[in-house]
């Protein structure tokens, strides 16, 4: 990245001074998703977040001693300023549809550049596995977030439960939560496994990276970071079902709680250092396993100091002047607000429609804080003319970008406990609506003999959407034409009774008949 005093770039400090102008200048671009970025290190499972700068700074440090200041002028450093073109569009267009995701994934391919621009492109490779580890402090979309988290929640649940029957402790397992007969356990978003999974990976990518033995065993770790965290949180939730059955409620909360996680983190790493040195004696590497890993300190002060002799190259200039400027032109954009056009709200949808009758539902304070919607409604119909009720669930959100996100069923029912067989998506024929027919999402879904069919469907901007990546890029691409992202999610459900599935689609075909004209008013087009 730096060159020698006596190199041809001049007096020291010109490029360092352009560097720190290049670096103060992505602030009014990408400071959206810095804010993201300090909200996520807020929530436990990621709030391993501020040391992976810091882990990625070292290993950066460490990649310098091999490159080593070039005994010729480096000609090949203007790729670098095109990456940084491209992540300088990837914030702006993350600042215009108000994902903050693509501005903390715009931020790490800028630094990419800068790393390029001051090395130049050949050089600059070496640097790749410091530049990559940086993704460890993302978050994830919260799309996928929630289908990472409530996979590793029934997961973990059902490996601890068989934990617990092992030690003879009777308990039922349904969907995430685990009856003890007396108590109820359950296993939260911070218990899902996420809390250790993502520092656990980053302390493995690390240790890949340092550790001096053949590729087949740095990737063997990597693979088994995952399976290592999980099945120990699972050991967790099984250990506090135990104690819980034992001594109280009291075991799962509160320090104990903490310290039987600490005690879950590191015996993880316990146990991928006993795999680290058991593959060292597979290959009849005899070393102590702190010889096998590259921890050299000595020199980083050094690596440091050779900022001051950074030269101010054409390229690095035009990269610090082309941030600068487009983080100036942002900042004098004026903000953008969404906001969608009038709507009834939920509380005035009619409780009779076409000889259905409703009554409210009140959901739980858990669901409706994880749920996170501006509005929604449960609704239980019958008719008298029905052999089964239609359970009809409504959400709505003004805005679908800064953290609010639709929580697909697809994600949801399993928590619950339910099993969800193949979900397809069907278009089903209204005649004498407006609409006349609606595309959405079927799946048959039971718990023990219980069955139940279920529709569903995202509406945003009068279009129904089956698909999560469906919604989302109609998400970006209205907030970029119209400015808008609010949309809903519309569920029926009722139970398969004896009369048979095809009885049980008739009667959900008759209530969305009767209501789906109803929706506009709730959800906007």
């Amino acid at each position: 990245m730096f060159v020698a005093p006596s190199a041809r770039a001049g007096a020291p400090g010109a490029g360092a001074a352009w560097l720190a102008f290049a670096i103060v200048g992505t602030l009014p671009l990408f400071w959206f998703g810095l804010v993201g970025l300090a909200d996520a290190w807020a929530r436990p499972e990621f709030s391993h977040g501020p040391v992976i700068p810091i882990l990625s700074f070292y290993m950066f440090l460490r990649e310098m001693k091999a490159v080593p200041p070039p005994a010729q002028p480096v000609t090949d450093r203007w790729p670098g300023v095109g990456v940084i073109l491209f992540a300088l569009a990837l914030a702006a267009l993350g600042n215009l549809v108000r994902i903050d995701h693509l501005v903390f994934y715009a931020l790490i391919v800028w630094v990419a550049g800068l790393v390029l621009v001051c090395f130049g492109f050949r050089r600059g490779w070496v640097f790749w596995p410091s530049v990559l580890h940086l993704v460890f402090m993302l978050p994830l979309p919260q799309f996928l977030y929630w289908k990472v988290n409530t996979t590793l929640q029934l997961v973990s649940s059902a490996i601890g439960v068989k934990l617990v029957a092992l030690a003879g402790v009777p308990v039922y397992l349904e969907g995430n939560v685990i009856d003890l007969g007396v108590t109820m356990l359950q296993v939260a978003e911070a218990c899902s496994g996420l809390r250790y999974l993502f520092p656990i990976m980053s302390f493995t990518y690390v240790f890949a990276v340092l550790y001096r033995g053949p590729l087949w065993q740095k990737l063997v770790l990597l693979l088994f970071a995952v399976p290592v965290a999980v099945m120990m949180n699972a050991v967790r939730i099984g250990i506090i079902g135990i104690l819980v059955d034992r001594w109280g409620v009291a075991q799962a909360e509160g320090f104990l709680h903490v310290f039987e996680g600490w005690v879950v983190f590191l015996s993880c790493l316990a146990i991928l250092f006993a795999m680290a040195k058991a593959m060292q004696r597979i290959v009849g590497d005899r070393r102590p396993l702190g010889e096998a890993l590259e921890l050299d300190f000595s020199g980083l002060g050094a690596q440091v100091a050779r900022i001051r002799f950074l030269p101010p190259s054409p390229a690095l200039v035009t990269a610090a002047l082309m941030t600068a400027a487009i983080g100036l032109a942002w900042s004098l954009v004026p903000a953008r607000e969404a906001v969608p056009p009038p709507r009834e709200p939920y509380a005035l949808f009619p409780q009779e429609l076409g000889g259905w009758s409703g009554s409210t539902q009140a959901l739980k304070p858990g669901i409706v804080r994880i749920l996170a919607a501006d509005d929604h409604l449960s609704v239980l119909y019958s008719r008298p003319d029905e052999a089964a009720p239609v359970d009809l669930f409504l959400s709505w959100y003004a805005s679908q970008t800064e953290g609010a996100q639709i929580h697909s069923p697809e994600v949801c029912l399993p928590g619950a406990g339910w099993e969800v067989f193949r979900i397809e998506p069907v278009t089903v024929a209204l005649p004498g609506t407006r609409t006349g027919a609606v595309r959405l999402n079927r799946a048959v879904i039971q718990k023990g003999l219980e069955r139940q069919l279920v529709y569903y469907w995202f509406q945003a901007r009068g279009r129904q959407f089956t698909g999560d990546f469906a919604a989302r890029f109609a998400n970006i691409t209205d907030s970029l034409s119209h400015g808008r992202t609010d949309g809903g999610l519309v569920r029926v459900i009722t139970p398969i009774g004896d009369e048979g599935v095809a009885a049980a689609d008739a009667r959900l075909e008759r209530f969305l008949a009767a209501s789906v004209d109803e929706l506009p008013h709730f959800i906007p087009e």
